[in-house]
């Protein structure tokens, strides 16, 4: 799934083409979104002019000056193509947006999950979200309070939304690797040491030093990674053997020698 780095590039290359522009139309393709997106809303937005464009977590929210909100999120592969209305449709569009300057700003997304909604003025479809990844205020005292009663390992705990918005399994695995500190630790138990450590690395993981410009999935970057897809692998620190286990559904990338 794209997490904070991908989406924030992915919002910023969208300020690029739309930030200023009058839609000339949107129109969901795929069945899932035309059900999130109804013909009427779709007739609603043309017209408008797009005023500011925000990432929130993984959520990017095209502002309008009508006061209504364009929001969409990409599950987990969508991803923009900027193009112009003469141009082919990628065969993976699932919504385009067309704006009254010829810019066409397709939704590609191969597994069809992405959605696009439209939030009325002063009205929000947003779930909980806790405090950005990389937000400045982040720090141990905000993570020991919202940590303190929850009762789930630390690593299912970082990957809650409304507990740090943006972060995500891949991100949340490799700072868990920087911080030494143990996926399965219960996440009210984590000292407050080990949350400082864990800050530090949260902020190193998402930083330009360990972060290739592009998609997580492009293989030219993957050596980046420390333990996220390296099962079976050396531990780069330690010389253990990562590992591979399950929570919450999800896989997690372990050192067990040095995650302690």
């Amino acid at each position: 799934m794209p997490e904070l780095p991908e989406v924030e590039r992915a919002a910023r290359r969208l300020g690029r083409a739309a930030l200023g522009k009058t839609i000339a139309s949107v129109k969901p393709i795929h069945p899932a979104l035309k059900r999130k997106l109804s013909p009427a809303q779709s007739r609603a937005i043309k017209g408008k002019r797009i005023e500011r464009i925000e990432r929130r977590g993984k959520h990017q929210l095209l502002h309008l000056d009508s006061g209504e909100t364009i929001v969409v999120h990409f599950r987990m592969n969508g991803d923009w193509e900027i193009g112009t209305t003469d141009g082919d449709l990628d065969p993976f569009a699932r919504a385009v947006i067309e704006l009254t300057d010829g810019t066409r700003i397709s939704l590609v997304d191969r597994r069809a999950l992405s959605s696009i909604t439209l939030d009325k003025k002063g009205a929000s479809s947003l779930p909980k979200l806790g405090r950005e990844a990389s937000d400045p205020t982040l720090d141990a005292d905000y993570l020991a309070e919202v940590l303190r009663r929850k009762k789930i390992a630390i690593k299912p705990a970082l990957m809650d939304q409304s507990i740090i918005a943006g972060l995500g399994n891949i991100y949340v695995a490799e700072a868990l690797w920087e911080a030494e500190l143990d996926p399965r630790r219960p996440a009210a138990k984590v000292s407050r040491a080990k949350l400082e450590k864990l800050i530090d690395a949260i902020r190193l993981v998402l930083s330009p030093r360990k972060r290739r410009p592009g998609r997580y999935t492009d293989k030219r970057g993957a050596s980046r990674f420390a333990v996220y897809d390296r099962e079976g692998k050396e531990c780069r620190r330690c010389g253990g053997t990562v590992e591979r286990i399950v929570q919450a559904g999800r896989s997690t990338y372990f050192c067990p020698k040095c995650q302690r």
